[in-house]
């Protein structure tokens, strides 16, 4: 090991730290692990296991997303963490830290040097917050609950959560809670999709769930690869609905004619709602108001806005409080007219009779609710003036 040459990197190494150079940081810090690497002339690194040493480099942007109580004294020891990469074999590999100093103890591990960065950030939050465990669990049921409990949980709504968290005790916990994340392999993981294979939307919905939890163990150093890459996945075509018929839809208002059931069929009909929205629709002015289930996150509430057409109007004469059935009891009414139906039917053949009658497409997107994506703002911007116009084009 040259120590004069490895002095002269490390005075490179603070000012290239100075000047925020990420390229010219990540040079020297692998010459810097290279001439640490050097040992005894003729003494070789095992082939097997070979570990190499350097400096974890920060920019300033990094910097400023870690606890403001711990920039100073970062900043004043040089930004710069130690770092021991791992190799095994020709293929696999990490990246370990240690950080044990005023009062912080973390030892992190990530593939590469991104994402060791990103959770060693994470881990200093976790400390200020009052974490008491920052290890990653290897036992997989373990490390599936850590996932569920902080990350999952961020991303879906309260009812898609708990629809992920039953299918997952129900199915994958029994076959796969005991083992560690690293053992569970391609050829299992096939062989439990495969006992689906009549239930091409359970299969569907077990696959996603575990593509997300190794997804997840790879960014945080468990695995190298996803093992489901390798998994033929049950492909799975969504049902959708069926036209109602104007015969149909004639049969169904003369049978609950002047009676309590009339006016709900109407509200489902000529607004589109999904089943789950009934509950919280409303009178708004112009407007029925309800809530989005399929949008927004558990800590946010999306409602949507349809305009009272002059197919929906004449039900809502002195009408100011729709007080709409529960799903479950409106489609024992439904099937008792329409036994070849389905209550989501109606859904569909509002988006129909909108199209037929001419209102426009991305108008039909906002009384349906639709996932819009990037376009959600520009959607949402509709005037309301435009809205109603475009509503009262359905008439026939």
């Amino acid at each position: 090991m040259d120590y004069q040459n490895l002095f002269t990197l490390a005075s490179k190494l603070i000012i290239a730290t100075t000047t925020g150079d990420e390229k010219e940081l990540q040079r020297i810090s692998e010459e810097i692990a290279d001439e640490l690497q050097q040992g005894k002339p003729g003494e070789a690194s095992p082939a097997l296991y070979e570990d190499k040493t350097g400096f974890l480099n920060f920019t300033n942007k990094e910097i400023s997303k870690m606890p403001k109580a711990f920039r100073h004294t970062f900043i004043a020891e040089g930004k710069v963490i130690c770092y021991r990469k791992r190799k095994r074999g020709k293929v696999s590999c990490s990246y370990e830290a240690r950080y044990r100093r005023h009062g912080y103890n973390i030892s992190i591990s990530a593939i590469n040097l991104i994402d060791l960065k990103r959770r060693f950030i994470e881990a200093l939050h976790a400390v200020e917050s009052g974490t008491p465990d920052l290890k990653t669990p290897t036992n997989f049921n373990e490390f599936a609950l850590y996932w569920f409990n902080n990350f999952h949980k961020r991303k879906v709504s309260e009812k898609t959560f708990d629809h992920d968290i039953k299918l997952y005790n129900r199915h994958i916990k029994e076959n796969f809670g005991k083992l560690s994340t690293r053992t569970v392999n391609a050829v299992a993981l096939q062989s439990f999709l495969d006992k689906f294979e009549d239930r091409p939307k359970t299969a569907q919905d077990l696959y996603s769930i575990l593509n997300q939890i190794f997804d997840c163990a790879v960014k945080h150093g468990l695995i190298s690869l996803n093992p489901l890459g390798m998994c033929f996945r049950i492909q799975y075509q969504k049902e959708h609905g069926t036209l109602i018929t104007k015969d149909e839809e004639r049969k169904l208002f003369n049978t609950y004619k002047a009676t309590e059931w009339e006016l709900p069929f109407a509200v489902v009909l000529y607004t589109g709602l999904r089943p789950d929205e009934y509950l919280t629709a409303t009178i708004d002015g112009n407007f029925i108001k309800a809530k989005n289930s399929k949008h927004g996150k558990k800590s946010e509430t999306v409602y949507k806005r349809i305009p009272i057409t002059p197919m929906l109007r004449p039900y809502l004469q002195n009408v100011t409080e729709l007080n709409m059935p529960k799903p479950r009891v409106l489609n024992n009414r439904f099937k008792k007219v329409l036994p070849n139906h389905k209550l989501y039917d109606m859904r569909t053949t509002f988006q129909t009779r909108c199209s037929e009658c001419g209102i426009a497409e991305n108008a039909i997107g906002v009384f349906m609710g639709n996932s819009i994506g990037k376009l959600k703002d520009a959607y949402t911007d509709f005037s309301e003036d435009y809205l109603l116009k475009e509503g009262e084009k359905l008439k026939y």
